[in-house]
């Protein structure tokens, strides 16, 4: 009841972040729906598709901790403790209201995966949806909803992880471990070609390789906009990336293997077709990935501009100009930019080449 009550009450703009997660949770159910309607249609070559739709899941679960992660009622405040708001309590609140978003994502996309299929009320859209969705063939019930708890499940499960009491440890960049990662995913993705189920196999390690070398990254950028005798604004944008790499690290990296997978398929059509591995919805399922990694670097961003705003208003209250602050917040992305372009550009060369047949 406590996180129903502060879920109803909170701001705006909190508001629209958990909309988003629910909305991001409706796209990853209704494409895991469609994928076990075309397994019940043709059993042949489905696991593979299955391999596919968790891609989605995959990146609608960070976003979901990512919001739950700059969600207020996480937030440290003195005398909550006593209100019976603890660290133990603001986690447990914070994983019911991840579960209650990405349930509503997936209520909704039940509702509408019928509703296409004609089994709510009539076929809309002169029944253009049902063949897609095989609407001729029962929908196997048990493993529908299996399919559909599976995002409030891994979500929850995933907010309660990260945002679980622990001791305060020195931030790790993995950058050695994500490069080791990022060359077995391309490795793999050499090796599978673009049929079966090797091909999401390695693009998931290769995912998971740059996320893991995303603070890395971070961190590097960091120490070169403060290298050769760095001004205020050059020392203050490098020491802020440092400190900040192991938040906004992994959905940088994750978002650098999105646009790789966008520069690997541009680049193979020219080289023998592209990949859809999920029919005609492989589009949207694209368009749903891009804009929860983009979504999920914002939000980590948010996050960071929360943790570092006592010390922007101690900067503001000893009568540093906000300019400094506006240029350093510039060279803090352009700087990423500069780093996470190149390298989105070579791992999609890379695995281009390697898919090349």
């Amino acid at each position: 009841m406590l996180a129903l009550r502060l879920a109803r009450g909170s701001r705006p703009l909190v508001q629209l972040r958990r909309l988003l997660v629910a909305a991001a949770s409706a796209g990853t159910g209704f494409l895991l729906l469609y994928v076990l309607a075309g397994a019940v249609a043709r059993p042949a070559g489905s696991f593979p598709r299955l391999l596919w739709a968790l891609v989605p899941l995959a990146v609608t679960v960070q976003f979901a901790v990512a919001v739950a992660r700059t969600d207020p009622a996480t937030r440290p405040r003195e005398g909550m403790d006593g209100a019976g708001l603890g660290p133990v309590r603001a986690t447990l609140v914070a994983t019911v209201s991840t579960a209650v978003s990405c349930t509503l994502g997936s209520a909704l996309a039940l509702a509408l995966f019928l509703h296409l299929r004609g089994n709510l009320s009539g076929l809309p859209f002169d029944g253009a949806g049902a063949g897609l969705l095989h609407a001729g063939l029962p929908l196997p019930v048990a493993a529908a909803l299996t399919l559909l708890v599976l995002t409030p499940l891994a979500a929850a499960a995933a907010t309660a992880l990260c945002l679980r009491p622990r001791r305060p440890t020195a931030p790790q960049t993995v950058l050695p471990w994500g490069i080791t990662v990022t060359a077995c995913g391309l490795a793999v993705q050499a090796y599978a070609g673009r049929g079966g189920a090797g091909m999401p196999a390695g693009w998931t390690l290769t995912a998971i390789g740059l996320a893991l070398a995303g603070p890395g990254l971070a961190y590097a950028c960091g120490t070169l906009v403060q290298a050769v005798r760095p001004g205020a604004p050059r020392l203050l944008a490098g020491r802020t990336l440092q400190e900040e790499a192991h938040r906004v690290g992994p959905a940088l990296g994750v978002l650098c293997a999105v646009a790789a997978g966008a520069l690997t398929a541009l680049a193979l059509r020219d080289r023998g077709g592209l990949l859809v591995p999920l029919g005609p919805l492989t589009g949207p399922a694209a368009a749903l990935v891009a804009l929860c990694a983009a979504a999920t670097l914002l939000t980590s961003a948010v996050e960071a501009g929360q943790s570092r705003a006592p010390g922007r208003e101690a900067l503001l209250d000893l009568g540093a100009p906000a300019k400094v602050l506006r240029t350093a917040a510039s060279l803090r992305a352009t700087a990423l930019v500069a780093v996470c372009l190149p390298l989105s550009w070579g791992v999609a060369q890379l695995t281009s080449m390697a898919l090349t047949p």
